[in-house]
């Protein structure tokens, strides 16, 4: 990787990665504590244990636009360097980002 050009879009390549996984983990958790709040309701779970569960589920979804918007950022950013990198299209770290790009796509609304 003597091409400082690659070790950018390495680099940004994980920072898509990683904000992809950390929108989809928050989703997911987002799922999972609103069926636990329903579990604590079906039990007649004290008020100020659904409150609380209340509070998780709202903290956990306020996360979740942010990383949208660090997935957007980063999702253009790297987008814009193979765009403007066209002459490594044969290099494995290219290959990859693009792989990573599709992945994103899907994550950005």
């Amino acid at each position: 990787m003597a091409d400082p050009r690659l070790r950018q879009i390495f680099i940004k390549t994980g920072v898509v990665k990683r904000y992809t996984k950390e929108k989809i983990s928050y989703e997911k958790e987002a799922v999972k504590e609103k069926q636990r709040l329903e579990k604590f309701k079906e039990e007649n779970r004290d008020e100020h244990d659904i409150k609380k569960q209340e509070e998780v589920i709202q903290e956990n979804l306020m996360m979740v636009p942010d990383c949208q918007r660090k997935l957007k950022v980063a999702y253009e950013d790297l987008k814009q360097m193979l765009e403007n990198e066209k002459d490594l299209e044969e290099k494995s770290e290219y290959i990859k980002a693009l792989e990573v790009l599709e992945e994103a796509k899907l994550q950005i609304v």
